[in-house]
């Protein structure tokens, strides 16, 4: 499982234009259940993306998809972690995928 942080570094006018665009990334990935939870950082200096089901390098490559990404308006950091311990309505997050 993976935890992508996205950090701004142009302006929120900047931002703003490729929000609805990066939203049809994020959906396309919530449906082919690579994207678990994401979200605004607070205040707005970015966003948090938690990914499973995939390879770091996969995960790199589908990044490179995000148009905050490719309009250089944002850097990720990926952080790759072995859940072992949840809330028990979120358990079946640990399961192994298929």
């Amino acid at each position: 499982m993976f935890v992508v942080l996205v950090n701004y570094k142009k302006p929120l006018s900047e931002v703003d234009r490729f929000v609805p665009e990066h939203r049809a990334f994020l959906a396309r990935h919530y449906e082919a259940g690579t994207f678990v939870v994401s979200g605004p950082q607070q205040p707005r200096t970015g966003g948090v993306i938690i990914a499973r089901g995939c390879t770091r390098d996969a995960l790199e490559a589908l990044i490179r998809d995000d148009p905050f990404h490719r309009e250089e308006i944002a850097d990720y950091r990926i952080i790759e972690f072995l859940p072992n311990r949840s809330a028990p309505d979120l358990a079946h997050f640990l399961e192994p995928q298929a």
